[in-house]
């Protein structure tokens, strides 16, 4: 398939990009930072800013679908990543539409996802507070993209934990509900969100929902 991934070089996007090129797919790499990126035949860079529709517009023509894992700075206020995190959702969407692209897949958080009837994972007591930017304007992605009129949607969220670690292939899928591992633990490598995130990509299962990974 022909993708772009924006956000190509941050936390989960670099994995993305590297599992996605692996199964032999063009990943056009939209980020700020293109010197970053491996040395890939199938690795397109494309250099912009999250907030510049035409020059993403121009990236997104002809692809099959948008990969987005745009986050802000974690440095920024809660307020400031929610406010640049609406702000790129909805400059990725309005390119998608420019370029005629329908099909979106998204990272999501693990802090709206239920751990038990009506309570989320982040109105747990112990929930970390330095989390609450990335929490709160992750959320908003999933607002915006069901929003959208005629758009092809995904939301993938993670476990609690989601850390660097080994690309297994091996994990379980749930819908709205946080997964617990046999060992207590709430937790996905960011190599295996990635695989699957590309399994969702090649062999879709999720349209129009939410769904997460874990061990």
């Amino acid at each position: 398939m022909n993708i772009a991934i924006v956000g190509a070089t941050g936390y989960v996007g670099s994995r993305l990009v590297n599992e996605a090129v692996a199964r032999g797919h063009a990943v056009t790499a939209v980020t700020r930072s293109p010197g970053k990126l491996p040395k890939h035949a199938l690795i397109i860079p494309g250099e912009a800013e999250i907030n510049d529709v035409a020059a993403l517009a121009g990236f997104f023509r002809g692809l099959d679908a948008v990969i987005h894992a745009y986050a802000p700075p974690k440095t920024d206020s809660v307020r400031t990543r929610m406010d640049k995190q609406r702000a790129g959702t909805r400059a990725i969407l309005s390119a998608m539409r420019l370029a005629g692209v329908r099909r979106i897949l998204a990272v999501g958080g693990a802090g709206t996802l239920e751990v038990a009837p009506g309570v989320l994972n982040m109105d747990r007591p112990d929930f970390p507070k330095e989390w609450e930017g990335g929490v709160k304007s992750t959320a908003l992605i999933k607002d915006l993209l069901k929003a959208e009129p005629g758009l092809e949607w995904t939301f993938l969220s993670p476990s609690h934990l989601l850390e660097p670690g080994s690309r297994t292939g091996r994990f379980r899928l749930g819908a709205d509900q946080l997964l617990i591992g046999p060992d207590g633990q709430s937790r996905i490598s960011v190599e295996d969100y990635a695989v699957a995130m590309i399994d969702e990509l090649e062999n879709p299962k999720h349209t129009g929902k939410r769904f997460t990974v874990g061990y």
